[in-house]
């Protein structure tokens, strides 16, 4: 049955195969954006939609009264987002509208990384030991007295994407690091939290666990395992699905996520819940979400286990039951590209054919354009997605692909 559906913010990959999968069940595909992101819509995706309301997300209150009275006009029947910014924005007019959704008075702990913290630590929840810092004077002070241990993480406490995250290793990059997280700006102009978190530096391989949650019960649709840069940035360079893991390190990780997902109040829809295992096992939860995974792990649990995130994710939000099957034996790695060099980029050679086993290939760098080393996950140019039923086989030919591509970047040309 054809029903008017709501997307908070539809541009982007993954909110992008949220409308063609609505639209492709009849659905009247309606977006909420703001003026200036609006004008980026492609003609493929404005005509997916069957309307749009233009609000101003950086006053939070008046943009949940101008969706909440826009629904109402419409008779919206599911509302939904994969972006990161708009999280408790959801939660909010959820229930306003009587829709289903996440608990919205808790659900700016899965979006503020300050208010996260104090969730973790009420809901018993493994974290990193987080000092929250309002000022440089502060900063300062702690680091005199000796309570900043080295190596530690500094984060801005609304971030995404990994933008303004410094692993800092002495006394003297404590500072820059600061900065570093006060410079991040949140998009649509939205309102910042200025305040930065001092994190524990945790060792040990990462991971996040994808699950999708319907009336309180929560299914963990599969561990990936993340390929991250080293040094003072940890940016994303891979993800790979299902991690295959010993039972009780596979235990220690669901277990966390189970009680991360609690503590930030998701009842409808999905989670990424990102966490580190030890080498003692110890399970460590970094960060949570209350949305599908981004960097293209929704089109690897596609390809791995055979199931549709993105109908899934509206089945919850209209209400309806919510089944799906994961199939054992498949596997998928998305590889991303990126460049240690600073200055124009003069061409990325060397890129595969499309495939059955390399279903997507894609450079989103322009030629021409102004590209550096990667600080977040902005920064990366590129990916190219690889699947099969055999794990090494598959990040075999990842790894073989990425060695056969070359970026070619011209220094000279900065300005």
């Amino acid at each position: 049955m054809s029903v008017p559906v709501l997307l908070l913010e539809a541009v982007g990959p993954e909110s992008e195969q949220l409308a063609r999968t609505a639209a492709a069940s009849s659905h009247r595909v309606h977006a909420v954006t703001d003026a200036a992101t609006l004008t980026t819509y492609s003609g493929e995706l404005r005509r997916l939609l069957a309307g749009c309301l233009v609000t101003d997300f950086a006053q939070p209150d008046q943009a949940v009264a101008d969706i909440t009275s826009y629904g109402r006009r419409i008779g919206v029947q599911a509302l939904l987002t994969v972006n990161e910014y708009l999280t408790d924005l959801a939660a909010r007019a959820c229930a306003d509208l009587g829709l289903p959704g996440n608990d919205p008075e808790r659900a700016p702990a899965a979006r503020n990384k300050a208010v996260m913290a104090a969730a973790f630590e009420a809901g018993h929840v493994t974290a990193p030991r987080t000092t929250i810092v309002s000022d440089l004077g502060e900063l300062r002070a702690l680091d005199a007295a000796g309570a900043v241990a080295f190596p530690c993480v500094v984060k801005p406490a609304d971030g995404a994407g990994s933008a303004g995250v410094t692993v800092v290793t002495s006394h003297e990059g404590l500072e820059q690091a600061w900065h570093a997280a006060r410079a991040t700006r949140a998009i649509y102009g939205m309102p910042r939290d200025e305040r930065v978190l001092v994190q524990e530096h945790v060792s040990g391989h990462e991971f996040s666990v994808e699950s999708v949650t319907q009336h309180g019960v929560t299914t963990h649709l599969c561990i990936t395992r993340k390929h991250t840069t080293s040094g003072i940035h940890r940016v994303e360079l891979g993800h790979a699905l299902p991690a295959r893991l010993p039972a009780a390190a596979e235990r220690a990780l669901l277990d966390q996520a189970d009680r991360a997902i609690a503590a930030v109040g998701v009842r409808n829809g999905a989670t990424h819940t990102e966490l580190v295992l030890g080498p003692d096992g110890r399970c460590t939860v970094l960060e949570i979400g209350a949305r599908l995974g981004a960097g293209h792990i929704g089109v690897l649990i596609q390809h791995a286990l055979a199931i549709d995130p993105w109908r899934t994710l509206w089945d919850i939000a209209l209400g309806h039951p919510a089944t799906f099957a994961p199939q054992s034996g498949g596997y998928a790695t998305v590889r991303f590209l990126t460049t240690p060099c600073a200055g124009r980029l003069v061409a990325v050679t060397g890129l595969p054919a499309v495939t059955t086993t390399i279903p997507a290939v894609r450079v989103r760098a322009a030629e021409g354009a102004e590209v550096g080393p990667a600080t977040s996950n902005r920064g990366r140019l590129g990916h190219v997605i690889v699947t099969g039923h055999d794990a090494r086989t598959v990040d075999d030919q990842a790894d073989r692909i990425l060695r056969q591509i070359t970026v070619t970047v011209d220094p000279g040309s900065r300005t």
